[in-house]
């Protein structure tokens, strides 16, 4: 058998016995000069992407992470592997003379790795120090924050498109752990990737039981949640609820029933936030109470369940946020207690962060008036906008090449899109189908059911009104056109309903009856 060379380099290089799934194949469109977008879960070694790439490829390396901690880590890990030229990292935590000094080691050619967090990149002294050093490759971590209706969404992610065409266009790896095909797309077109190999891999946990506890009272909800909890063997959880005020309320709540829980979110103090986190990290407290702010980059092993006490506001951060109960591949459960009423909440969120014609013309006169487009508080200012909305004119402009009608046209399909994600979130609450493949297919993965470990298919629910695979006009995956919505990509079938996922308006789940007698479909 010939020698596996990749194989080898992580065995020499990472000391690893074997390659994990996807690894192998976004390492290989690196070397070969390709793109790469990479979409694998957390625990699967993204990092060990770019670094055994970076070894093979002449030339210095940035990688751009919000995540403070584990710049840290990967820096420190670099460092006990000695890896050829070494990492430095710059970013807010780091006492100004070390970033500065990080940041010169790298210009002069002493670094290999040189670890930023956005902002700080997006600063014009770095990225001319930055420039200056010719990096080969260009890492982006967490790469699904660059997606301006994303379920995490940063301001800052926005312009790593336009700081990548100032560094020379260096070849470009984007790693995430979770993102349905819009948000891929979005990732392609915003950072500028050619022709990128996407590597998808391991969306299914099947040590994962997936179940959904309806509600018509907000009362009963939360005294259901708090009873199971309560009942529970003790072992560490994660409770994420929508607000804040919810956080403190039910861990209140959970510590009345005798559970050691500590509310976790963003409006608390950093040394509060940080003692919460590390409590339940140590084992100190069973059960952390938190809003989304809690959980990226957190990989703490034996994690038992994680419960949503209130609807999240998709499917791709519902996936992401379940995903950390157990990554030591035990037994874990994910359960929503849903309420109808939830997602209205979800509904105002979405709708409040719409980007309307006359912010955008706003922003684009702006630049007409001779603004520099990447003054921030210069546009802040002229436009009135918040960071976040600007940002997403913005970068709608960019998109529709400064037409503010045609940036107007995106806006209006990317608010199609987020509001059928809600939906979709609907159909896995209410839907008797198999639950897993709702969540799987969401994210384009094909899957077979029953998947035997959630609560429809231990019903015998989702084994019901099922079609054969003869009786289907379209294949599952193939791509279709709508009259009105245009492309899209079947995703999966239940009974007499199909789910589309069309390029402009999101996903739509559709009557096959009605599609084939209104001919509304066609095979692309």
């Amino acid at each position: 058998m010939a020698r596996d060379p990749i194989l080898a380099l992580a065995r020499s290089a990472l000391g690893f016995r074997r390659l994990r799934p996807g690894q192998r194949e976004a390492v290989r469109a690196l070397l070969d000069g390709r793109d790469v977008l990479a979409v694998l879960p957390t625990g699967s070694g993204k990092s060990a992407i770019y670094q055994l790439a970076a070894l093979r490829i002449p030339g210095p390396t940035v990688v751009v992470s919000p995540l403070v901690a584990l710049q840290r880590d990967q820096v420190e890990a670099i460092a006990r592997r000695r890896l050829a030229g070494g990492a430095g990292q710059a970013n807010a935590t780091i006492p100004a003379g070390e970033r500065r000094q990080a940041i010169e080691d790298f210009s002069a050619g002493d670094l290999e790795f040189l670890f930023l967090a956005p902002e700080q990149l997006a600063r014009s002294e770095t990225l001319e120090q930055v420039v200056a050093a010719r990096p080969s490759l260009l890492v982006v971590d967490e790469a699904h924050c660059i997606s301006t209706w994303g379920h995490d969404f940063r301001p800052e992610y926005g312009r790593l498109g336009e700081l990548r065409e100032a560094m020379g266009r260096p070849l470009a790896v984007a790693l995430t752990a979770t993102a349905a095909p819009p948000v891929r797309r979005e990732i392609i077109e915003r950072l500028g990737l050619r022709d990128p190999v996407v590597v998808v891999r391991g969306f299914d946990r099947p040590n994962i039981h997936l179940a959904v506890e309806r509600f018509s009272e907000a009362d009963a909800k939360d005294d259901a949640l708090v009873a199971r909890v309560a009942a529970g063997d003790g072992g560490p959880g994660i409770i994420y609820a929508a607000t804040r005020a919810r956080t403190g309320e039910l861990a209140g709540r959970l510590a009345g029933a005798g559970v050691d829980a500590v509310a976790y979110h963003a409006g608390l103090r950093a040394a509060d936030r940080r003692a919460a986190q590390e409590a339940f990290m140590a084992g100190a407290r069973t059960v952390i109470v938190a809003t989304t702010a809690f959980g990226m980059g957190i990989d703490k092993p034996d994690v038992r369940f994680v419960l949503h006490a209130d609807a999240p506001d998709s499917l791709d951060a519902y996936h992401q946020e379940l995903g950390r109960a157990g990554r030591d591949g035990k037994p874990a459960d994910a359960v929503l207690f849903y309420r109808p009423e939830d997602l209205g909440l979800r509904r105002f969120f979405a709708g409040g962060a719409r980007v309307g014609p006359g912010q955008l013309e706003a922003v684009a006169r702006a630049l007409a008036d001779g603004h520099d487009p990447s003054d921030d508080a210069g546009l802040r200012e002229a436009t009135g906008l918040s960071p976040s909305r600007l940002e997403a004119a913005r970068n709608l402009l960019d998109r529709a090449g400064g037409q503010v009608a045609a940036a107007a046209a995106l806006a209006a399909d990317d608010h199609r899109v987020e509001q059928s994600r809600i939906e979709m979130l609907r159909g896995y609450a209410e839907d008797d189908a198999c639950r897993r493949e709702l969540l799987l297919t969401y994210f384009g993965e094909p899957f077979e059911p029953p998947c035997g470990a959630c609560d429809n298919c231990e019903a015998g629910l989702s084994a019901e009104d099922r079609p054969a695979p003869d009786e289907l006009p379209f294949e599952v995956d193939s791509r279709v056109r709508h009259k009105a919505w245009g492309p899209g990509r079947v995703l999966r079938y239940d009974g007499d309903r199909m789910v589309v996922l069309f390029d402009r308006a999101g996903y739509r789940t559709l009557s096959v009856t009605t599609v084939l007698e209104r001919r509304l479909l066609r095979a692309r």
